[in-house]
């Protein structure tokens, strides 16, 4: 049996121990967002298939409309390709924005995020964190696809429009990922969000000018193709990168993404925030 008073002094001592430190102090809203934003980047080692987009979606199109389609579209390869590369890298990050919202989605469907929700911490910093997160993916992103491209032929006009083009697309794809989870959370599961975000960013990408010349297509489609914000993100990446700068172009980027973020960022904190 347990002596009464040892089990005192034990007792006593817990208290003790318990009650010598200062409790922490709370995370404010930039360190929570910090540590999901680590957190989703260690997703990546855990899960490295999430890159396989990244990897070999841009090998697969590069090689395919270069070598297939690119004499007769552009008349050369080496021609095709300097029109192609700028393209290729705005559909490959903008494909991979998909992971956002279904990373969200599994993530209540696993019961983790319940756990964040509990937590007292900066609600927000949650879905925060892994946009930020996402940015670091982006990049590595347009890395890969640039040194494809570098590896192929193609070759830029300085490396300043390199990463200023670089730059305006991560803070696209940063805004277009709050659509995503907004997806995420209104819809069941992680294949059904991945499924429409996907289907949607393909309709974009295929019906803008990334691979052809609009002034090649029917009147119609290229008035339509002119409203597409893929098209006008295309065209600035394409001036950048060739050594001038689009000021028209990408002050109407920023201003949508700055829309974006106003209007899809309450949506989606209302929604987790009435997740069940």
């Amino acid at each position: 049996m347990t002596d009464p008073a040892q089990a005192t002094i034990t007792e006593d001592a817990l208290r003790s121990a318990l009650s010598s430190g200062e409790r922490p102090k709370r995370p404010n809203a930039l360190s929570a967002s910090l540590t999901f934003g680590w957190r989703a980047l260690l997703k990546i080692k855990h899960v490295p298939e999430q890159l396989f987009d990244a990897v070999f979606n841009p090998i697969i199109f590069t090689l395919t409309f270069t070598y297939l389609l690119g004499g007769a579209i552009a008349g050369s390869t080496g021609a095709y390709l300097q029109f192609l590369i700028p393209g290729i890298l705005v559909q490959t990050v903008l494909l991979i924005t998909a992971y956002t919202g279904v990373n969200l989605n599994t993530d209540f469907s696993m019961g983790v995020a319940d756990r964040f929700r509990s937590l007292p911490i900066w609600r927000p910093s949650v879905i925060v964190g892994a946009l930020l997160g996402d940015m670091a993916r982006y990049t590595l992103a347009s890395a890969i696809v640039l040194a494809l491209g570098l590896v192929l032929g193609f070759r830029p006009d300085g490396a300043a429009g390199v990463l200023l083009s670089v730059a305006l697309l991560v803070v696209f794809a940063f805004s277009v990922s709050w659509i995503w989870t907004a997806l995420g959370l209104l819809l069941r599961t992680p294949t059904s969000v991945q499924w429409v975000s996907v289907l949607i960013l393909f309709i974009l990408t295929f019906t803008s000018n990334v691979f052809v010349d609009p002034k090649t297509m029917p009147a119609w489609l290229e008035t339509a193709v002119g409203y597409n914000p893929v098209t006008h993100l295309v065209s600035a990446v394409r001036d950048l990168m060739s050594g001038t700068v689009p000021a028209g172009h990408i002050a109407w980027l920023l201003v949508g993404c700055a829309a974006l973020v106003a209007v899809f960022a309450p949506i989606t904190m209302r929604l987790y925030r009435n997740k069940r």
